[in-house]
């Protein structure tokens, strides 16, 4: 039976809905309340003729409420452009893709998506990477290291843009830099002595490489974590870096030994100098002062020879008879030699010396002589027989 057949009611539409049944609702309903509730909020009233007189008035409230839409949708749209950097971050701002401008830390704002979005690239963070091969040398060895590379972002729109994969860059980078230094270095020196030399000139070619491409990365430290030879020479090679260790320890011994010699030797010389020096200093005070009692005693020889003469006679013999202690004396008209034994005439006596004053000469003038002192004869004297002329002993007579 057809939807508008007798007997249908009309409770069925084409479609086979029925009429009381819930469907979506109609657009000119929605439209027909809005209407309504505005013409309760302007006054209006229900009856035919308002709602006539507002039938053309409904048209322009329509276009202001969509307009107030659009406007609260622009507005709700504009508010997800608003975003934050933190302060390791930069951020990257892009208008359908193309790149426009690079923002810092803080709050900032950007039209929303679809027309641009933006990237946060965090330009504060170490990153590493590790890299470990099997490296050919300059002397046709090979030898196994490993290298761990620090980096961090530097530019953050190079990083983004200019390379597809910035951190493979680097790695390859790596490989061709490392491979590169070892080549041309001698396996010895890689794996003793020239460990932060190879390390610093990988780092340089690296950081050359990839500003080449402009990966907007800088490279921070490049450290070598393991370097040895090949599992099969490994024991071989240890011994050779053993007797590189013993010949140094070695020489560092015979440098001290020669600088223990060295210093000995010159603090020696030194010594000898300065008694050498000594010595001359010695000589020559002693000189002068021969000299100025010469010329002293020449002063008061001119003034009175006889007395002078007979004073350095004097002297003479006390400065011998001092270092004796027995004395023998020839007594004239007599065949006897009487002996002075002065060990005991002095035995018990303390002899008392005048000290000289130096700013007087060495020997005084012919006046200022001291008193001869006279020992006279006594039992202590024992004469004794006056050698041969012929005998060879040496007398010490009392007279000149």
């Amino acid at each position: 039976m057809a939807w508008n057949e007798p007997g249908n009611n009309g409770n069925k539409d084409p479609w086979g809905h029925r009429k009381n049944e819930q469907g979506p609702p109609d657009l000119d309903e929605i439209l027909k309340k809005i209407q309504d509730k505005l013409n309760s909020l302007f006054g209006g009233g229900s009856g035919g003729s308002g709602m006539g007189n507002m039938g053309d008035m409904g048209k322009g409230l329509s276009w202001s409420l969509l307009a107030m839409i659009a406007v609260g949708l622009l507005f709700l749209w504009s508010m997800f452009g608003w975003y934050v950097v933190q302060p390791a971050e930069q951020g990257v701002e892009t208008r359908f893709g193309r790149y426009i401008n690079t923002t810092t830390q803080g709050l900032n704002w950007h039209f929303p998506y679809p027309i641009e979005s933006v990237q946060k690239v965090n330009v504060e963070q170490v990153r590493a990477i590790t890299h470990r091969a099997l490296m050919l040398t300059q002397d046709e060895n090979i030898v196994d290291i490993e290298l761990v590379v620090q980096y961090r972002v530097a530019n953050a729109r190079d990083y983004l843009f200019n390379v597809n994969d910035p951190d493979g860059t680097l790695q390859q980078a790596t490989e061709s830099s490392l491979r590169e230094v070892v080549g041309t270095s001698e396996m010895e020196k890689v794996l003793t002595s020239e460990r932060d030399k190879v390390t610093l000139k990988t780092k340089d070619l690296i950081q050359v490489i990839i500003d080449r491409y402009k990966t907007g990365l800088v490279v921070i430290s490049v450290n070598m974590q393991n370097a040895q030879p090949p599992t099969a020479v490994q024991a071989a090679f240890a011994d050779v870096i053993k007797a590189r260790e013993d010949e140094e320890r070695d020489k560092n011994r015979a440098q001290a030994y020669a600088n223990g010699v060295l210093q000995r030797a010159t603090g020696q010389s030194e010594l000898l100098r300065q008694e050498a020096q000594a010595y001359k200093a010695v000589v020559i005070a002693r000189a002068e002062g021969q000299t100025q009692r010469f010329l002293s005693i020449l002063t008061e020889y001119e003034k009175a020879p006889e007395i002078t003469r007979k004073r350095l006679y004097i002297e003479t013999i006390e400065s011998v008879l001092s270092n004796s202690t027995k004395v023998m004396v020839d007594v004239k008209g007599g065949n006897n030699v009487m002996l002075l034994p002065l060990d005991k005439l002095f035995a018990g006596r303390t002899v008392t010396t005048v000290p000289t004053d130096t700013t007087q000469p060495a020997v005084p003038s012919a006046t200022a002589l001291p008193p001869f002192t006279v020992f006279p004869q006594s039992s202590t004297l024992q004469p004794i027989e006056r050698p041969s002329r012929d005998d060879n002993r040496t007398t010490t007579r009392g007279n000149p």
